[in-house]
């Protein structure tokens, strides 16, 4: 393969994964970043704010990164940009909607004056070092997304963004269809398609479905309503709206994301609310409650978002009363199920009526997602010589394939990859033989990769047995010990009662303390550490079966 007309596809997330989205096309010398999205942790991880992709791939090919090519605005594909751009600055092109999303968080981060942003369309024709890149819009559950285009020396190679075929769309956004399909009649060596409901038969239903439903939920509702959804589905929100406004209903918004999203896309002209409507949240009281609908974040369960807050009776400004009405406008993500109904047992608690369940089956939510007749259709439409599933778990992709050889595409030719494995083409040959450097990258308050497995080890022991803390002071001239040992025990044992082993403890580590002198004055203070942890860790474990974390500290004087 020659160097200057080399083609590589790298994921460095969203294959074999849900969320944080990044995929690389390198075109010889010039590396072309798609999408740059996080994900939220699971309960393992502790403390953890967020996770987004290792980029050491790019850091170590920084000169040759041309930009970052944005499809639509959700967090799993927007959620990374400010930690990355902390680590690689690189100019980013998105759609209007998806720009004002992202501008919001580079301000936030205090990086929006030294970030270079391009508002592109689905028109739009642009060049990242030598490769022409085109678009075609697609439908999904927020506004303006888009598919890619890359038009290499090698083949033209399509990412399709997060995509639904909805043919009547709430927001007259058709998808490009035509366009898709001039796309295929000239040919695609590489489809990047993504994988979300490839378990799921049939199409996917309208969004404009679920409008009627809203509407009919409003109607018969006597309380205040709560409804929750995708802060970012913002289709959703505006039929919500509309809703609100056909039964004479002021609306309140709860929820930070919430607020920034309402604000950005009702400013940029993507939703539609008389300014007369909105109310602010400390004025809710001054209405009766059947005039007042609140849409609040926490749809998937999250004990700090508002509808947690709600629920558990910890908001500061709203309360459910009996006979109000909550709805949940989503269906719980895998995984949070338990979180989403211990709200709902919550609000049943209060005696509100509860709308919840899959979309399927209270019609309050439609996946923006495509099903499998419509992954059908955009691979007919493209007709590729390869094919890579992304976006999805494996059993996702792997259905996917199936899906792919169904409609011809040769099985030989379809690559299920992890995140930092590399397909390279030459020619209309690929390969697929090697990796680069890849992983999750965890920010934790302010701090990007800074904490790793040692850590997260660290707080797990802390989380399930606790600490204790030895503190000794000893003498600089003569190595004899002044005071103690003091015993701090936090998260193992209540002190006071269990005063025998804390004593049995502090017998120990005095044991160890003489032996280790009387062997040796001179040895460093570290061995002095690490023998009373393990002597205590050990007699520990004997007579509790746990195992505290043991801090002991020497103090010099």
């Amino acid at each position: 393969m020659t160097t200057n007309h080399k083609l590589s596809i790298i994921p460095l997330g969203g294959v074999n994964e849900i969320g944080k989205n990044m995929y690389v096309i390198q075109c010889g010398d010039d590396l072309i970043v798609v999408d740059c999205g996080s994900k939220f942790p699971d309960e393992s991880l502790l403390g953890i704010d967020v996770i987004i992709p290792d980029i050491s791939y790019l850091i170590e090919n920084e000169d040759k990164v041309r930009g970052l090519v944005v499809t639509h605005g959700h967090e799993d594909h927007i959620g990374g940009i400010p930690y990355v751009i902390k680590q690689l600055n690189m100019p980013i092109y998105a759609t209007r909607l998806t720009l004002g999303l992202i501008k919001g968080k580079l301000k936030e981060h205090g990086l929006l004056g030294t970030t270079t942003l391009h508002q592109i369309d689905s028109q739009s024709e642009i060049t990242l070092g030598s490769v022409p890149i085109s678009f075609f819009s697609t439908n999904h559950s927020i506004p303006d997304c888009l598919g890619v285009v890359f038009h290499t020396p090698q083949g033209t190679v399509v990412h399709t963004g997060d995509f639904k075929f909805d043919l009547t769309p709430v927001n007259n956004q058709y998808a490009d269809i035509h366009k898709m399909a001039e796309i295929g009649k000239n040919g695609v060596l590489a489809l990047l398609s993504e994988s979300t409901n490839a378990e799921r038969p049939g199409f996917t239903p309208s969004e404009r479905l679920v409008g009627a439903n809203i509407q009919e939920a409003f109607y018969n509702a006597e309380g205040m309503i709560y409804i929750t959804t995708f802060a970012s589905n913002v289709h959703r929100l505006q039929q919500i709206i509309d809703a609100a406004a056909k039964t004479d209903r002021k609306i309140a918004l709860a929820g930070r994301s919430m607020v920034n999203v309402v604000d950005i896309a009702s400013t940029l002209g993507y939703l539609n609310m008389p300014q007369t409507m909105l109310v602010d949240i400390a004025d809710v009281n001054k209405y009766k409650r059947n005039e007042i609908t609140v849409m609040c974040t926490g749809s998937q369960g999250e004990p700090m978002a508002a509808l947690g807050r709600i629920a558990s009776g910890n908001h500061r400004q709203l309360a459910v009363h009996p006979g109000d009405t909550v709805i949940f406008a989503s269906s719980p993500i895998p995984g949070n199920e338990r979180n989403v109904a211990r709200i709902v047992d919550n609000l049943f608690e209060r005696k509100a009526s509860v709308i919840y369940g899959p979309g399927s089956s209270t019609g309050m939510h439609v996946s923006g997602h495509a099903s499998q007749e419509e992954l059908k259709l955009m691979l007919t439409l493209m007709k590729p010589q390869y094919f890579i599933p992304i976006h999805g778990e494996y059993r996702m992709l792997h259905l996917h394939r199936q899906l792919a050889e169904s409609v011809g595409v040769n099985a030989s030719n379809i690559y299920i990859l992890n995140n930092g494995d590399v397909v390279d083409f030459a020619g209309s040959e690929a390969l697929q033989e090697r990796k680069v450097s890849n992983g999750d990258t965890y920010v934790d308050g302010l701090g990007i990769g800074d904490v790793g497995n040692v850590v997260l080890r660290d707080r797990k022991v802390l989380s399930a047995d606790g600490i204790l803390i030895i503190v000794i002071t000893v003498g600089k001239s003569d190595n004899k010990i002044v005071s103690g040992p003091d015993i701090i025990s936090r998260g193992f044992v209540f002190v006071k009662e269990s005063e025998g082993l804390m004593e049995e403890v502090h017998r120990i580590t005095l044991n160890e303390m003489e032996q280790l002198q009387d062997n040796n004055l001179h040895k460093p203070w570290n061995l002095y550490k690490q023998s009373i942890k393990e002597s205590v860790g050990k007699f520990l474990y004997a007579k509790t079966k746990r195992r505290p974390m043991i801090l002991p500290i020497i103090i010099l004087v």
